[in-house]
């Protein structure tokens, strides 16, 4: 699965060597690996060593993404809609950050660089402190010695008991602001997509620029964007 992942990362075709060096496996078993994986069609020998993803496994992801947006993407949209026409994020957690699965673009005359598919740090994102904030302490600790707490911009929580702290208010108000902490003039508000048990299973998130929409109007919207969480609960 490690294999899979490292195939489906951008720029590809990727070396040999770097597969085996994001899968943690050594050369050789990346090698055996990829060879029954190109023999099954879910990768492909693009010569001189390197190797992309295969029709078989480019379907399999084209089918689950086709269900997933059937399945969202109506809340998805209507919080769209009722977010001023803001951009909408669905994300999952995969580890030490989340990936967006589902992307509503804005109809404003400006777009947000992101993209399904695309990983976002959780110590600076708005849909990460969202997750963050539901898991226990120590984990989120064993995330951060991970992942490292890079700083973006000037305004991002670069220490554990700021991040801490921060997470602490994520829990009181039912929301996260990633105010300008991975991308200047980006804010994002964003909150938890939560399990059965009250475990974080991804977040969604309104995007905005700061020079249109500032932090009051943003934060009107925290009942429709706390709504649409729970009416997906049971969908990703």
């Amino acid at each position: 699965m490690r294999i899979l992942e490292a195939l489906a990362l951008p720029d590809g075709p990727h070396r040999l060597m770097d597969v085996a060096e994001h899968a943690a496996v050594p050369r050789s078993t990346a090698y055996r690996v990829l060879a029954t994986l190109t023999a099954e069609g879910f990768a492909e020998n693009c010569g001189e060593g390197r190797y992309g993803v295969g029709g078989r496994l480019s379907g399999l992801g084209a089918r689950i993404v086709s269900a997933m947006s059937a399945g969202v993407g109506p809340a998805l949209h209507r919080l769209q809609q009722g977010a001023g026409g803001n951009t909408v994020h669905l994300a999952v957690r995969v580890g030490d950050h989340a990936v967006y699965l589902h992307k509503v673009d804005s109809d404003k005359p400006y777009e947000m660089r992101s993209r399904v598919g695309h990983e976002l740090r959780l110590h600076c994102t708005a849909i990460g402190k969202a997750i963050l904030a539901h898991l226990p302490r120590d984990e989120v600790e064993a995330v951060m010695a991970s992942a490292g707490m890079p700083s973006r911009t000037p305004a991002t929580i670069t220490d554990l008991p700021a991040l801490h702290a921060e997470l602490a208010a994520v829990r009181e108000h039912g929301y996260a602001l990633d105010d300008e902490e991975n991308e200047p003039t980006v804010r994002c508000l964003g909150a938890a997509v939560l399990d059965r048990t009250g475990r974080p299973r991804g977040g969604v998130s309104i995007s905005t620029v700061t020079f249109a929409v500032d932090r009051e109007e943003l934060l009107s919207y925290v009942p429709l964007l706390q709504d649409t969480v729970h009416a997906i609960t049971d969908l990703i």
